[in-house]
């Protein structure tokens, strides 16, 4: 089935969100490489209920009133991204860990570089919070989105959690 998305406006830039049938499959940075998701062949839906969904929480996570989100979404990738891409849902809102912290998360620590590997294929940004994932030195590294976009979104994050606290 043909992908259906919407470009939504968000603090970060613009977003392209992507739904097959009734699930989400991708967040798409504005900036980021034309290859590094393969969606196939996509048409726009600005009437698509888990779009209009997933714009809708998107936003309530930029005003620092959402710290999870509720949405139906498919991860399309290989058996090891998949894995990776699960160990992201675990990290707290909010916090941060190392791609050698995730590696230890799916068994395999010295899977570091795999690891960022599959993290920077990650299609589902923001929803699967690979912006929580660090340097070893806790600096900010690779993101499809840019650095920037990663700052904001982990401050972001910073603000919505002392605001709670």
């Amino acid at each position: 089935m043909t992908a259906q998305y919407m470009i939504v406006d968000s603090p970060a830039g613009k977003l392209r969100l992507v739904a097959r049938d009734a699930t989400l499959i991708a967040i798409l940075w504005e900036s980021e490489r034309s290859n590094r998701v393969k969606l196939g062949e996509m048409q726009p839906a600005d009437d698509n209920p888990i779009l209009l969904d997933a714009k809708r929480q998107l936003n309530e996570y930029f005003a620092g009133e959402r710290t999870q989100f509720d949405l139906d979404i498919a991860m399309e990738g290989t058996p090891f991204q998949k894995r990776v891409w699960r160990a992201l849902l675990d990290i707290p809102f909010g916090e941060r860990c190392t791609y050698r912290d995730i590696a230890t998360r799916i068994g395999n620590r010295q899977a570091a570089r795999a690891v960022g590997a599959a993290i920077g294929r990650n299609p589902l940004s923001i929803i699967t919070p690979c912006h929580r994932v660090v340097g070893s030195s806790s600096s900010l590294t690779g993101f499809a989105g840019g650095l920037p976009a990663k700052a904001l979104l982990l401050d972001t994050e910073n603000r919505a959690a002392r605001k709670t606290a």
